[in-house]
């Protein structure tokens, strides 16, 4: 298929393109980037099409991106994206925006029920019957020139979004097109928030099994490796994996020899990083008692679990009087958040994160079920 493809390699076409741009309903829009061995992920390249063209513009010449902000700011034209998540950390790191009026086509298909976290290849095949090419989604997008096949890849993908989002559009209520949005804004929020490196010590695994003194050097380390990823601009694990923070937090090491024994810490870690993990590891044991991070919840008990499962039902049972998927009606560490909000008391209490179309839709139900159950 023969498709118009428009370069944009400068910062006067840029702005001159987005001007045109503005005056649009929608744009579709996608991203190409590098993040192998970064922290933060490089654009290689930024696709864009309104349906009968594609613009594919070069981040590598670009140095104003003000006007490209505006334009993804814009509260007029509707930015279409598929799992947008680490498209919005592209646009957070090259020009610090927070898109408006975001139609994410995975979240579209699981609020009419086509699918949960369908992958964007899958939805083309469902809706347009089109098989896509597999075959540069991993290949090197910082080089140039690119090949033949990667440009004709990008400008398939976003004329191919483009024509998924007016098919999508066509078949939602109104009411489900604001709920969209809405999800659309969250992810804005998740993924240009900035971050907060002394709260990441709670994504670590099997932390609920640490006592809060352990967790105290938990969250020392943890919020030191973010602060190092992102300042040296490499991936967390090229600092201290995860296993490792776990086990010096349980461990405690005083020594460089004790720290040849904490799993994952490589030779050349030990003597590049050993002596400063070993200062962090005191600081945070200097710390009072009451600096300390409180205890994770332990696991539900057999009972506790169960009780779960019935929230799960109930939710499951509203996304189906909904006609949406039901996964992506309310997360379950939502639901066992709420569960636990009242397992001591009973009486519950819908948590800060079961917000927006979800706690209208689903919060007052699961409230008077728990209730009903007690």
């Amino acid at each position: 298929m023969s498709i118009d493809i428009q370069w944009v390699t400068s910062d006067q076409e840029l702005s001159k393109k987005c001007a045109q741009w503005a005056k649009l309903s929608y744009l579709a829009v996608d991203t190409e980037f590098i993040r192998v061995s970064t922290f933060y992920p490089i654009a290689g390249l930024i696709q864009l099409s309104d349906g009968q063209s594609v613009f594919l513009i070069d981040p590598l010449l670009i140095t104003n991106w003000q006007p490209f902000k505006e334009l993804l700011e814009s509260k007029q034209v509707i930015k279409v994206l598929h799992a947008c998540g680490e498209d919005l950390e592209v646009f957070a790191r090259l020009m610090e925006a927070r898109p408006q009026r975001l139609f994410d086509t995975q979240i579209a298909a699981g609020l009419l029920n086509i699918g949960f976290s369908m992958g964007y290849s899958r939805l083309v095949q469902a809706l347009l019957h089109i098989e896509l090419p597999k075959g540069e989604t991993r290949s090197d997008w910082l080089q140039r020139p690119l090949s033949e096949t990667q440009v004709l890849y990008a400008a398939q993908d976003t004329l191919y979004l483009a024509q998924v989002y007016l098919q999508l559009a066509e078949r939602l209520s109104a009411e489900k097109l604001q709920w969209l949005f809405e999800d659309g804004d969250t992810l804005v929020q998740l993924h240009t928030a900035k971050p907060e490196p002394e709260l990441r010590w709670q994504l670590i695994k099997q932390a609920w099994k640490l006592n809060r003194q352990q967790l105290g050097v938990l969250q020392h380390l943890t919020a030191w490796r973010e602060e190092q990823a992102m300042s040296r601009d490499v991936p967390r694990s090229r600092v201290l994996k995860d296993s490792s923070l776990y086990a010096l937090a349980e461990q405690q090491p005083t020594s460089l020899y004790q720290l040849a024994d904490i799993v994952d810490m490589h030779p050349n870690t030990i003597r590049r990083e050993g002596a400063k993990v070993l200062s962090l590891i005191q600081q945070a044991l200097e710390k009072p008692a009451e600096q300390w991070p409180e205890s994770l919840p332990q696991p539900l008990t057999v009972t506790e679990a169960k009780q779960l499962k019935k929230l799960h039902r109930w939710a499951k049972l509203q996304a189906q009087q909904l006609d949406i998927a039901p996964e992506m009606m309310v997360k379950k560490k939502c639901l066992e958040a709420l569960l636990r909000s009242g397992l001591e008391t009973g009486h519950y209490q819908l948590p800060e994160s079961l917000s927006g179309w979800r706690r209208q839709q689903l919060g007052d139900l699961l409230l008077d079920r728990l209730q009903e159950n007690v």
